[in-house]
């Protein structure tokens, strides 16, 4: 028998009170995942197009807490580990993508902040990547056979530098980024802290007027709320030059559109989603993947989801051949089916196992305690469709806090008890903005 992985304690205490608290942790998901791997097949086969120079563009569609943001951060570590840089981020109400006070740009500055590398998963790692580039510039003609005093030296840098450049001028709006990112090099080589910090204002969409992009860095464009886009697409094609697999941008909450009120400015934004699906289609993008989440009525309902865009819905909507136990892993649209009580079981193996690791206790939980849990759990009216990975595992972190913190409480006690009742789902319609459950004693 393979001996159970110990996790961390640092991990261990991320992930258990990540989960308790209804959020997915951005470390330590390996030790816990399951279930999910024909989603997490496809997802990978479309990493492995983008590297090679294509793109790709997926919905993942699921209710509140059915693992939609979980297997986001699961696909988020897969590709950083394969050296893509990625940018993620949440909709709201003051993040579209599209909007006629700044909600567009809003979520570019969003995604820009949270860009993350292998070396830099946290966020904020435009900065370093840019300084990467220049490094390994350097570092190609020195091995060479280049000397660093030489005077053919910084020639032969300016070279290399202006052939990755002169790549992205054929792109839209390329001319100013070329420019731009030519200002970055100049000023890295020179030490010019204040030009560098300016490009880099630049490159985050911080900059509101044309004037004042001008006057700091005589450019006559900014990143607008209309054109952020484009420029993500730019990042992607000098990404690769840069030396990376590519650029996945990933966009969770696109419920925050269906919510818009004006049917008109909804419109918008579902135009914005059917540019970009084409663009990944019909070759337009290169070295590009895109993810986004969202509810089944924020992407079916007729009247305000994605599928009333009638462009959108002719592209998206299942085939008449897809059925239960016969899914088009390869559609546009990745439906997440109910994780099965099996593997609901497995995950609180696996979480009982990282909590008394955690505290330091022999694991007292049985398999068979595991088992009457689920069976509870899955008790309730409508399980099989309602309840959701998030619910059972707040009640199960919750009930492991509870025993460990009262060591006169017994397991099978409080489960035997008439006391013990799980909060009813509320997820019963995806009118919910949230269906999260408690654990009540």
């Amino acid at each position: 028998m393979l001996e159970k992985r110990r996790v961390p304690k640092r991990i261990a205490q991320t992930v258990l009170n990540s989960l308790k608290s209804g959020v997915v942790p951005r470390i330590g998901l390996p030790y816990i995942t399951v279930g999910r791997k024909e989603e997490i097949e496809a997802l990978i086969h479309d990493v492995d197009i983008i590297q090679d120079g294509g793109a790709s563009f997926r919905f993942i569609v699921g209710r509140y807490g059915s693992g939609k943001s979980f297997l986001l951060q699961t696909i988020r570590n897969y590709v950083m580990d394969k050296n893509f840089v990625v940018v993620d981020g949440d909709l709201s109400p003051e993040r579209r993508l599209q909007g006629s006070k700044g909600q567009g740009l809003a979520t570019y500055r969003e995604l820009i902040q949270n860009l993350s590398t292998k070396t830099r998963p946290e966020g904020g790692a435009l900065t370093l990547i840019l300084d990467r580039w220049i490094n390994s510039v350097q570092s190609q003609v020195a091995q060479s056979g280049i000397a660093n005093d030489d005077p053919k030296f910084e020639a032969e840098v300016d070279k290399k530098i202006y052939a990755v450049i002169s790549s992205l001028n054929e792109l839209v709006h390329g001319f100013d980024f070329a420019k731009l990112l030519n200002m970055y090099y100049h000023a890295y080589m020179s030490n010019d802290d204040e030009t560098k910090a300016k490009v880099l204002k630049w490159f985050r969409g911080e900059y509101s007027h044309k004037t004042e992009a001008k006057k700091d860095l005589g450019v006559d464009i900014i990143i607008s709320d209309s054109d952020w886009y484009e420029y993500l697409k730019l990042f992607a094609a000098f990404f690769r030059q840069a030396g990376y697999a590519g650029l996945m941008i990933m966009i969770d909450e696109l419920v925050n559109i269906f919510k818009i009120p004006n049917a008109i400015s909804r419109q918008y934004n579902y135009e914005k989603i059917l540019t970009m699906y084409n663009d990944t289609l019909q070759g337009k993008a290169k070295y590009l993947g895109i993810i986004m989440c969202g509810t089944p009525q924020a992407i079916e309902d007729r009247r305000r989801g994605v599928y009333s865009y009638e462009a959108l819905r002719s592209r998206l909507a299942t085939g008449k051949f897809v059925q239960d136990g016969a899914r088009d892993m390869y559609a546009p649209v990745i439906k997440l089916q109910p994780l099965t009580a099996e593997e609901m079981l497995v995950l609180t193996e696996k979480l009982a196992d990282m909590h008394a690791n955690l505290y330091g206790y022999e694991r007292t939980i049985t398999n068979d305690d595991l088992a009457q849990f689920i069976k509870i759990e899955y008790a309730r009216v409508g399980a099989d469709t309602n309840i959701t990975p998030r619910e059972i595992i707040r009640d199960f972190i919750e009930l492991l806090d509870i025993v460990w913190q009262n060591s006169d409480t017994k397991i099978t006690d409080l489960l035997n008890s008439d006391r013990f009742s799980y909060a009813k789902s509320e997820a019963v319609s995806d009118n919910k903005e949230q269906d999260y459950t408690e654990f009540r004693i």
